[in-house]
């Protein structure tokens, strides 16, 4: 009886270090969406399109995040992912503070759309993608521990963790510290969850002799997989439309800003919180 409870132990243990980790990981990467956009939003003359066009750079590093994650898993031994994946994130600090420098302000009148792209890739760009894996790679490892395991509440973990990052931008962080001071305060919170993630990976290499038993479910058909990234693809956009046209009809602030985002989050939490809330 002592024998099955130390495992047991262990594995509740486990999961609570993934589920805070992963937790950390998508409250810092939704926090400095609303946060980046604000320091930005002047330097642009406050137009709406300035969210628009961050929301598309954070959606797509979002993607490439993923891409990445599902690369290393399904291409390295589990040793090796973590061994990149740690160093990655030690060299991502690197980057810090995430504060854009007043030489990106532009000098000159232009369509800002890829100045702020390059913008956004040099201060948040490297930090940004790596906490973007943070979820997959996590889920991975997690289900490689055991193979029955269902490591898909994490990502409802993740979504409720973005969406709280979220809510409170404009409620409590806007309003309590001065804008100059956000950009370092998340740096240092970054720097925290990067270190913990490292040894998080560096641990979960050792696990390199358990593998995940091959499913007998075939893979689905090539036109199932393309209806899904299609139905994906339409979530996605229209998020950027409902929230162009609200930013550019009402007004071009942070409230506003994560009101859709918010929403479009809050359907990944029903969906893999529970079956009885997805139906």
């Amino acid at each position: 009886m002592a024998a099955d409870a130390a495992p047991t132990r262990s594995s509740t243990i486990s999961k609570l270090t993934y589920g805070l980790v992963i937790f950390a990981s998508a409250f810092l990467l939704f926090q400095v969406e609303p946060l980046l956009g604000k320091l930005t939003l002047p330097w642009f003359g406050g137009s709406a399109s300035v969210w628009v066009v961050c929301l598309l750079f954070f959606q797509v590093v979002l993607l490439l995040g993923y891409f990445y994650a599902h690369t290393l898993v399904g291409r390295f031994r589990a040793r090796t992912q973590g061994r990149i994946h740690a160093a990655l994130l030690i060299l991502s600090l690197l980057a810090l503070p995430i504060v854009p420098k007043d030489s990106w302000k532009p000098s000159t009148p232009f369509h800002p759309a890829l100045h702020i792209l390059c913008l956004l890739a040099a201060t948040a760009g490297p930090p940004y993608f790596l906490l973007s894996s943070t979820s997959p790679f996590l889920q991975a490892w997690y289900a490689r521990k055991d193979s029955q395991a269902a490591p898909y509440r994490f990502h409802a973990i993740s979504n409720l963790g973005a969406m709280l990052a979220l809510i409170s931008y404009p409620i409590l962080v806007e309003p309590s510290v001065a804008t100059s001071h956000q950009g370092t305060e998340w740096s240092w919170a970054y720097a925290g969850v990067a270190i913990v993630c490292a040894l998080v990976a560096l641990s979960s290499g050792r696990d390199d002799a358990i593998s995940i038993e091959s499913s007998a479910v075939p893979s689905p058909r090539w036109k199932i997989q393309l209806l899904w990234l299609s139905l994906a693809a339409c979530g996605s956009a229209l998020l950027l439309a409902i929230t162009h046209h609200t930013t550019l009809n009402i007004a071009a602030v942070p409230l506003l800003w994560v009101i859709p985002l918010t929403l479009y989050l809050l359907s990944f939490i029903l969906c893999f919180e529970k079956k009885r809330w997805y139906r």
